[in-house]
């Protein structure tokens, strides 16, 4: 989370006048402004800010992109597997909501040093697993411990940058960085587990823990002024709303797994997670107070921010969910994937720096039409795969998507910023709970949306392939045949020789309908960006239009709304 002095450009251990004498100088004296940082320091804060940022994104993502592989090591399914995914994220979808009060009551360098002490710990205890249950309850500590770390990655960002370029380049940058870390941990992982297995994982996210923690220590950051701002009906509006965030993000990691329909626990937690999340708001409403604006959250303009975020973070889930798990299932692994993610993470790399270097706030609807612009391309390229398709037939789309996931968010994020700071430094609370929900949820429920419309259309390609395989069509007898003459030097019963013949073209088929079903996920993703884009244009035009009318007539097409 971002500190609310940092946006204002409040530094109190330099702004302060140095006891003045108050009889000489007139009551409302502005404070001076805050000294440049020399370019020495401030890049080694973004060195750090970068650095917090992969350490907790790949302890994040390493276990998430490596299911298939570390089940052997924990003696589970794949299905089971996944829970380690969704006890990460249980606590971690809300608890940032807490930090940023528990930042400004107890000060920032208390709030920095138990963090990451925490974190290393926790990192630790990762070394000692040796069965899922173990395993299940680390992460569960992981998801609390990592939480804080993208606060602090944000706040070295933007400790580096004076006040103007807070919520333009400093945006960019840690955005960018945050961005990264799927792609980094996809093309590391076949080194590391390698290296160990599990622990190899883990010893590395252990190496990084312990150089984050001498960084912090080494560069403290500037604190804002402590104040008392925690009451007691704000631990129970926060328990309510943890509660109902974290049941929503295990039933968004584990449904696609279990199927929505199959198994009651699953409407259990749901309906848990709407009443939980119902109390907190009517808590709230009748607050003098409040620890969120639920007036302000629900307002027109703010809705619209949450829906462009929600939006795009569904699309974008097509990079980590979609492509990837494509070549998964023509039988390709990570290591053969590697340069693929090289290519990702140059143009994230290269589009997160041009975006920095043109981001102003009146130049946001133009990057957010560049990025829908780049996933439609993509994605639609994509969409023409086939089972001879390899990684480097896609080199071009996924570096047209990795760069537009990382150039939509930072003038979505700002504007989001700056609405909020209009209305006060309290008010970027009640912005994070926005931005946590489209983000973190989001891109749960981008996963489990995606993944739920694959198994469908492979369940629907199945069966049309399956009533054309029929062994009375000479073609169908022909390949049985080619399949089965493999097989012959070893297997001399024909029909045993031919049940073989059958059982390969089985498999093919459902090769062939999994990219199908890929295919279709990719076109949707770009359908999806095509009317995004259509709708932003239409809603610049308005705008357009609405601001070279004459006040009156403006006043007049605002009133049906009021």
């Amino acid at each position: 989370m971002i500190p609310e002095a940092e946006f204002v450009g409040y530094n109190p251990l330099r702004d302060e006048p140095k006891a003045p004498d108050e009889s000489a100088l007139p009551a409302a004296t502005p404070p001076a402004p805050p000294l440049s940082m020399s370019p020495r320091r401030a890049a080694t804060y973004i060195a750090a800010s970068t650095l917090l940022s992969l350490t907790q994104g790949l302890g994040q993502n390493l276990i998430a992109t490596n299911v298939a592989q570390i089940q052997g090591y924990l003696g589970a399914t794949t299905t089971e597997t996944t829970w380690l995914i969704a006890a990460y994220m249980a606590p971690n979808v809300s608890l940032s909501i807490a930090l940023v009060k528990i930042r400004s009551q107890y000060g920032l360098r208390s709030f920095a040093e138990l963090s990451i002490a925490g974190f290393v710990l926790i990192s630790l205890m990762h070394l000692f697993v040796t069965d899922l249950q173990s395993a299940i309850i680390i992460r569960f500590f992981s998801g609390i411990a990592a939480s804080p770390m993208s606060t602090l990655a944000f706040l070295y960002m933007l400790e580096a940058f004076p006040p103007a370029r807070k919520l333009t380049v400093a945006v960019c940058l840690v955005l960018t960085n945050i961005s990264l870390a799927s792609p980094l941990a996809r093309f590391l992982s076949p080194a590391l587990l390698e290296f160990g297995q599990w622990r190899g994982l883990y010893m590395f996210e252990v190496s990084l823990a312990f150089i984050a923690f001498a960084i912090i220590y080494l560069l403290p950051l500037t604190p804002p002024p402590r104040a008392k701002v925690i009451e007691k009906l704000d631990i129970l509006s926060y328990l309510l709303i943890a509660i109902g965030f974290g049941c929503t993000a295990v039933v968004l990691a584990t449904g696609r797994l279990y199927w929505w329909m199959e198994v009651p626990w699953l409407g259990i937690l749901l309906a848990i997670a709407v009443v939980t999340v119902t109390l907190a708001v009517v808590i709230e409403l009748n607050r003098t107070k409040p620890l969120l604006d639920i007036r302000w959250i629900m307002s027109k303009e703010i809705l619209h921010l949450a829906g462009t975020i929600l939006l795009f973070r569904l699309i974008v889930s097509e990079q980590a969910t979609v492509a990837t798990n494509f070549f998964q299932n023509l039988g390709l692994l990570n290591e053969q994937i590697a340069t693929l993610y090289v290519v990702m993470i140059v143009s994230m790399v290269v589009a997160g720096l041009c975006c920095a270097a043109v981001m102003k706030p009146e130049r946001g609807p133009i990057i957010h039409v560049v990025a829908l612009i780049f996933l439609i391309i993509g994605s639609y390229m994509d969409s023409q795969a086939t089972n001879l398709t390899r990684p480097e037939n896609m080199y071009i789309s996924q570096a047209l998507i990795a760069a537009a996931t990382v150039i939509f968010l930072p003038p979505a994020m700002s504007a989001g910023l700056t609405s909020a700071l209009k209305r006060g430094p309290v008010y970027i609370l009640n912005f994070f709970v926005v931005f946590l929900a489209t983000q973190s949820l989001g891109g749960l429920l981008g996963t489990a949306v995606f993944g739920s419309f694959i198994t469908i259309r492979e369940k629907f390609h199945s069966n049309v392939i399956a009533e054309h395989i029929v062994m009375s069509d000479p073609l169908v007898a022909q390949r049985v045949a080619q399949l089965a003459s493999g097989y012959g030097r070893v297997i001399t019963d024909k029909v045993l020789l031919n049940a073989e013949g059958v059982a390969l073209l089985s498999q093919q088929a459902t090769r062939e309908a999994n990219i199908l079903a890929y295919n279709d996920a990719f076109f949707l993703i770009a359908g999806i960006s095509f009317f995004a884009l259509l709708a932003l244009l239409s809603h610049v035009s308005f705008r357009y239009v609405l601001r070279r009318m004459p006040p009156r007539m403006t006043a007049e097409i605002a009133q049906p709304s009021m």
